[in-house]
């Protein structure tokens, strides 16, 4: 058999990486000319809004406005790390500069113990501004939000309660998304050595993966628990189709989740979990050939219904980390990760210089809600950028 000379192998490989690695360079690329608009129109949105204490931008409504988020949202924080993740792949100290402008504006959200929410609001903010810079100032606030979501943990039933609202239908809700919480309590776990964090996250996720998922691995969005007796009261749907659907985000959340919680603890259960859930995504017959799937697996007009692009990020982000500790699946879950950012460039991009300087269009944030429906969102982005990232970091290692 006639050798391959050296060279040329090494052409290959070469031109192979700078092919991939350019997906990664022109999204960016685009999302720095977005997010340069976004920057403009969100100050100009606070500044004509003062009294509302708006913070960042959540989505566009039907009159094509901007909507802008106050702090005490769920989404306020997704915005500055979006700005986070630009300067990790640019080292452009601009970046860096107007992550921390944004960033400071999410830190009052720290002692706000109505919420669930401080990993959205809060680790993904400041979250990765201590990753990337390590500034004293960010750890402390990190812990101060990490022991206000602590305070939220309902020992009788073994989970951090999600919603406050709606006491008519829930006595103690459970989402989830609140999987995507724990990651703060970990990351606190390990700056503080103070094991409540770490307890309280793995009861969470255990409790979690006994009572949100039915057989064939998809999710209830929300369980209902007794606080006295921890016995399950409901469960049900908030933002799906039916209590008995599966909400397509809610499955991003789960995969992505899960797989987070293996990381963190080496437990061989969450990343099986993981797996499964990610099976049931991709062998779902209601999944379209290019991987963007409908706001609901079950939704009942089908294929007439509209996609949920910040479903397909965030799993596109799951699937790359799901890839590095799956070895026996890891090439498919790269290349269905791949296939979702390659059809979400392709076909799903805001307009260059518009659309208020968002990435991407068709998200739903509630369609029984019929709110931000066929629309961009911020979360979407923001896990787009973490994809790409992630991407990037594989391929170059």
């Amino acid at each position: 058999m006639q050798k391959v000379p050296l060279l040329i192998i090494i052409l290959i490989l070469l031109f192979s990486c700078n092919g991939k690695n350019n997906s990664v360079k022109s999204n960016f690329s685009f999302a720095a000319t977005q997010l340069t608009l976004a920057i403009r129109e969100t100050e100009k949105g606070i500044s004509e809004n003062k009294a509302k204490n708006y913070v960042a931008p959540r989505t566009i409504d039907e009159a094509g406005k901007l909507v802008l988020s106050p702090p005490r949202e769920w989404t306020s924080g997704f915005f500055a790390g979006e700005l986070w993740y630009m300067y990790e792949f640019t080292q452009d100290d601009k970046w860096k500069k107007a992550a921390q402008q944004y960033t400071a504006n999410i830190e009052q959200e720290k002692t706000n113990g109505t919420t669930h929410d401080m990993g959205f609001k809060l680790y993904c903010s400041i979250g990765n501004g201590f990753r990337l810079t390590k500034d004293e100032h960010y750890k402390k606030v990190l812990i101060e939000a990490a022991y206000t979501l602590a305070s939220r943990f309902k020992p009788q039933a073994g989970i951090i309660r999600s919603w406050d609202h709606s006491n008519d239908k829930w006595q103690c809700p459970v989402i989830i998304d609140n999987m995507m919480n724990l990651e703060l309590l970990f990351w606190a776990f390990k700056e503080t050595q103070d094991s409540t964090f770490y307890k309280i996250a793995v009861s969470h996720a255990n409790t979690t993966m006994k009572n949100h998922f039915r057989k064939d691995y998809s999710s209830y969005h929300v369980v209902d628990y007794d606080t006295i007796s921890g016995n399950i009261l409901s469960k049900s749907t908030h933002q799906g189709y039916s209590d008995e659907s599966a909400w397509a985000r809610g499955q991003a959340w789960g995969a992505y989740g899960f797989t987070m919680a293996y990381r963190q603890t080496g437990d061989t259960a969450y990343l099986n979990l993981a797996k499964h859930i990610v099976n049931y995504i991709f062998t779902n017959p209601n999944l379209p050939t290019d991987l963007i799937p409908y706001w609901d697996y079950n939704a009942p007009n089908i294929p007439n219904e509209p996609r949920d692009v910040s479903a397909a990020t965030c799993t596109a982000s799951a699937l790359y980390e799901l890839s590095l500790y799956d070895k026996a699946n890891s090439t498919q879950y790269r290349n269905w990760a791949d296939m979702i950012l390659k059809n979400l460039s392709e076909n799903y991009l805001a307009k260059k210089g518009g659309d208020y300087g968002f990435l991407l269009l068709h998200s739903v944030g509630s369609k029984p809600g019929n709110a931000e429906v066929d629309k961009p969102l911020v979360y979407a982005d923001y896990y787009f950028l973490e994809a790409l990232l992630r991407k990037k970091q594989i391929e170059n290692n």
